[in-house]
């Protein structure tokens, strides 16, 4: 394989402090590197040193690829935001503009000349578009505006200046001007930023057929999964490969964890028996050398010197050996620094927390959806999907209760409790500390809130930050602290992993395993969607919400059958969603006299829908 970088002991500090050190790195041609670590260990960081755009505090990094051929794309643009969107992409590829623009400007002074000039600037424009058909300069443009086109900015975008565009078409319009440009390594930061469903898959597919390099940094585990090839863990104490995407990745580090378990509990048998045999020998030569003392034969004695030197030569010996084991040192596995979340709900004893029944909403004459009915029960685990603008985040605020439908109605229980976690964050105090948003509470002492704040990874003077000085990232863990204190039985989680690095999302994944109250979550992270999700709900803007009463995989499963047009998945997700309720009210037990004739005529109502659909 033809070697491209070559990262050797490559250190980097930060205020003073090493950020990492002992990076060693080696990206190979037609590589799909992950770049995996913690928030804040300087993943980023590491990239721009592979780029050289930042200089290395120590080591070296060779670069066997001219910088010409390299592709860069940042979490932010990095160009004029009053630039057109279609200009931006262009820009990416600085000979073709020129030319480009050369030909445009003497087309314009072609049109203004005196017949004099003409022979002359006839002559300059044939030269520039001998040029231009040189660089293959309309087949480029042709490539600028399919790319464009195939990540979903449409025409109507084109002449928008950058800075008006949404995170996720800013991250788009980034990979239309990679992509043209062809580069043969490309290096990504966060290219999964923002990106709905179906960029995401066109995104992977896109990098699985791409002939070139790609190291990446993102904090999407499916996405790793599906597009690396081999996967880089930096610490603070240097780097380590292994093969494979993320899935693969947590294999091998619990092999690697049980092997190092199993190598310090055999190390520490060893010390122990070590060190008792040093004790013994140290033991039986003291013994020896007083009964030397008292002995008042000279053989007697000489016996006991004797037999005391054995001793003590055994005894180095087994010093020696022990010495050679603190040398060779295995060193007792320990977990980092991590979040603590246990979420409690509050008792719920009827079925429906929230149901929307027959909901309209639009914006000015952009209608979201129509006749939308959906019910929340207790237990459920439903996930809201759909493309970017599809209404997810206005469903959730439906909801909760901060959006009114224009047609239709919302009905919360009186006994329904709803935690909402805001992908805008917008709910939190900026102007108290972290400390004293906790000593609000009832009852709550210093000591508790600095415990608790420990457990969501804020320690020492942390705790005294304003909370509007957090990062985005502490502030997603502080808005997971609110939830853990409101006792809601219903969490409505709108984009709740987004600013959480990998090993902090799966804490919150577990924490929501075992949480007893119902959700809803809108993700962008398919990997949390597949673990949390027990029902679905498919929004867009060109066809009729679709309900699916199943997980993620089995929703991808039933995709490929011939279900898969919106209206017969839509009909056979009913089913078994009414088939569902059905047998959970068949297992309810015994009914109140209150509600059983309510039930029975919902059963009845069940039933009578259910062969309507079999028809």
């Amino acid at each position: 394989m033809t070697l491209l970088i070559k990262a050797m002991n490559v250190m980097k500090e930060f205020a003073g402090k090493p950020l990492f050190e002992n990076v060693e790195l080696e990206v190979n041609a037609g590589e799909r590197i992950a770049i995996y670590g913690r928030n804040g260990i300087g993943k980023t960081t590491l990239l721009r040193l592979l780029a050289g755009t930042l200089e290395l505090d120590k080591g070296r990094v060779e670069r066997r690829l001219p910088l010409e051929q390299w592709g860069w794309m940042g979490q932010q643009t990095e160009s004029d935001e009053a630039m057109s969107t279609h200009a931006y992409v262009e820009d990416g590829c600085p000979e073709h503009c020129a030319a480009k623009r050369c030909l445009k400007e003497l087309e314009t002074r072609m049109q203004d000349a005196a017949s004099p000039c003409m022979e002359s600037l006839l002559a300059d424009y044939q030269e520039a578009a001998e040029q231009y058909m040189g660089l293959d300069g309309y087949h480029w443009e042709t490539q600028v505006e399919r790319k464009l086109l195939q990540l979903g900015l449409g025409r109507e975008l084109w002449d928008l200046p950058l800075g008006q565009l949404s995170g996720g078409q800013k991250t788009r319009a980034q990979l239309a001007r990679l992509m043209v440009r062809e580069p043969q390594l490309l290096l990504l930061d966060e290219p999964t930023n923002h990106l709905d469903a179906a960029s995401l898959e066109w995104l992977e597919a896109w990098l699985q057929a791409y002939p070139g390099t790609v190291v990446f940094v993102s904090h999407d585990r499916h996405f790793m999964d599906g597009v690396a090839t081999c996967l880089v863990e930096l610490t603070p104490r240097g780097s380590r490969r292994y093969r494979g995407g993320y899935t693969e990745y947590t294999r091998q580090k619990e092999l690697e964890l049980r092997t190092q378990e199993q190598l310090y509990r055999k190390q520490q048998h060893l010390r122990e028996q070590l060190e008792e045999s040093i004790r013994t020998y140290r033991q039986w030569f003291h013994q020896g050398e007083k009964n030397a003392r008292k002995a008042e034969v000279p053989i007697q004695r000489g016996y006991f010197q004797a037999r005391a030197g054995t001793h003590v030569s055994r005894m180095n010996a087994k010093m020696k050996e022990l010495e050679r084991l603190e040398a060779d040192r295995v060193e007792k596995p320990r977990e980092g620094p991590h979040l603590k979340v246990k979420l409690g709900a509050s008792d719920f004893a009827s079925r429906s927390l929230v149901r929307l029944e027959q909901a309209a909403f639009r914006y000015g004459d952009r209608e979201l959806f129509a006749e939308l009915s959906l019910s929340v029960d207790r237990g459920d685990r439903l996930a809201v999907l759909g493309p970017n603008g599809s209404g997810k985040t206005t469903l959730m605020k439906l909801l909760v209760g901060e959006l009114q439908p224009a047609a239709g109605m919302v009905r919360q229980h009186p006994q329904a409790s709803i935690g909402y976690f805001s992908q805008e964050l917008e709910h939190l105090d900026d102007s108290v500390t972290l400390l004293d948003s906790l000593l609000a509470l009832p009852g709550m002492t210093q000591t508790q809130a600095r415990t608790i704040l420990g457990c969501f990874l804020f320690s020492g003077e942390e705790v005294r930050k304003r909370i509007g000085d957090l990062s985005m990232g502490e502030r997603c863990r502080l808005a997971f602290l609110k939830l853990y204190f409101s006792g809601a039985n219903l969490l409505v989680l709108d984009e709740p992993t987004n600013y959480l690095d990998i090993d902090s999302r799966e804490r919150i994944e577990q924490a929501l395993l075992h949480y007893p109250g119902a959700m809803v979550i809108v993700s962008h992270d398919r990997f949390f969607i597949r673990k949390l999700a027990t029902k679905l709900l498919w929004l867009s803007a060109a066809r009729s919400p679709i309900p699916f009463t199943g997980t993620y995989d089995e929703y991808t499963e039933a995709s490929k059958t011939s279900e898969s047009s919106p209206e017969l998945l839509a009909r056979a997700n009913e089913r078994r969603q009414l088939e569902l309720t059905l047998a959970k009210l068949m297992s309810e037990g015994e009914w109140s006299p209150e509600n059983a004739r309510s039930q029975l005529q919902h059963i009845r109502d069940i039933k009578s829908r259910l062969s309507a659909l079999q028809e």
